[in-house]
């Protein structure tokens, strides 16, 4: 009897977890946020541990799966929605090198050192700090690296070519919200914006999907 119950809350249990996962979204498995990884931790261990209690039956199981899961789905929709939630759940990335310069406040901010640094680089096949331009450590703990010119694996040095400024792009709108603070570090304003916007008759800011600034480039935009 133990068997037919197990092998009946085994597959209940595969089969909602598949729809969890379908449901709410692809993310949860890479564990792209904080919040994702907590999810599919708390998912697994909900599973888990009902399978292997005898006092629990297959009611259960699909009751504490639902409610689990309509959190999640609620969670992320409301992310979807807003903004400030957006950030709160899934974290904002950490500049620690800009324009080859190690920022050391960045580094204790999120509680690394230089060696813990130097490991994720070796890691992302960069075993030299002065090889980096920009590096950001992502909300799931990875590195985004871009390298100075010289060291991309296409480098001006094969074509004798001289050496280019690095520029990260830099968003300042995003779904209709501006980024104020990024707008201010450019050295920038909002009458530069606007006439920045004009230029593809863009009058109102809500109207954009997302903006981005790259020097040497400009302005890329995508409306909604």
């Amino acid at each position: 009897m133990k068997i037919m119950y197990l092998t009946i809350e085994l597959i209940v249990g595969f089969f909602f977890l598949f729809i969890i996962v379908k449901f709410v979204g692809k993310k949860i498995i890479n564990q792209i946020s904080p919040f994702t990884f907590i999810a599919a931790i708390v998912l697994g261990e909900l599973i888990g541990n009902a399978l292997y209690d005898h006092k629990i039956g297959v009611l259960y199981i699909i009751y504490s799966m639902c409610i689990w899961g309509g959190l999640l789905f609620f969670v992320e929709y409301l992310s979807q929605k807003f903004l400030a939630i957006r950030g709160l759940v899934e974290g904002k990335p950490s500049a620690l090198i800009k324009n080859g310069i190690v920022d050391r406040e960045a580094l204790k901010k999120n509680r690394m050192n230089l060696n813990q640094l130097q490991n994720l680089l070796r890691q992302s096949e960069t075993f030299s700090i002065r090889e980096v331009a920009f590096c950001y450590l992502e909300a799931n703990g990875s590195l985004s690296i871009l390298k100075k010119s010289k060291y991309q694996k296409t480098t001006q040095e094969d074509f004798n070519m001289p050496s280019q400024v690095v520029s990260v792009p830099i968003t300042l709108i995003r779904d209709g919200e501006v980024l104020w603070d990024e707008i201010i570090d450019l050295g920038f304003d909002e009458s530069w914006l606007k006439s920045q916007l004009n230029t593809y008759n863009i009058t109102d800011y809500k109207d954009v999907f997302i903006a981005e600034w790259l020097q040497g480039e400009g302005l890329f935009v995508q409306v909604i």
